[in-house]
């Protein structure tokens, strides 16, 4: 009995010393992009409310992409619904967990901008009218019904740099 614990012990000494340190970023430390092979890339990135963020690269062959594309292959999970001008989006990354309708009133909301080498702009129109090119990002930030200028989100990091 002595020598099992006393194994145990080690066994969970040794892990303890051993184990990976715990991450200190709010995003993983390499670039998940969906076919990182393709020639041009563009970029999502969200912000939650509480700051957490991630970002997503998807590789892309044409000389642009447009943002249903995008945020289609970024593997990232939105929710949205159509209106008049196109769509709006309700949910991404699960948040809110819940939702009835997509700007509740008093409500947080998910605040679109459009980045580039330059910086961030907010976006004119909903995320299917943006067309990126490589490099630029789709920008979200879920942000507190009262805040009229939402900041944006971290800008991306790129591929190659």
């Amino acid at each position: 009995m002595r020598r099992q614990l006393a194994f145990c012990g080690t066994v969970l000494l040794l892990a303890t010393a051993c184990g990976a340190p715990p991450s200190t970023s709010s995003v993983a430390s390499t670039i998940q992009c969906s076919d990182a092979a393709a020639p041009h890339h563009a970029y999502v990135v969200v912000q939650h409310l509480l700051g957490a963020w991630m970002e997503s690269c998807v590789g892309f062959t044409s000389p642009t992409v447009d943002g249903q594309t995008l945020m289609d292959r970024s593997g990232i999970e939105y929710q949205s619904e159509p209106v008049a001008s196109g769509k709006v989006v309700c949910q991404v990354d699960r948040e809110p967990a819940h939702f009835d309708q997509c700007f509740p009133q008093g409500r947080p909301y998910w605040a679109l901008f459009v980045g580039s080498r330059s910086g961030w702009s907010s976006a004119n129109g909903g995320y299917t009218e943006v067309v990126l090119s490589d490099g630029e990002a789709l920008g979200w930030h879920y942000v507190a019904a009262d805040d009229a200028h939402p900041a944006p989100p971290p800008m991306p990091r790129r591929l190659g740099s």
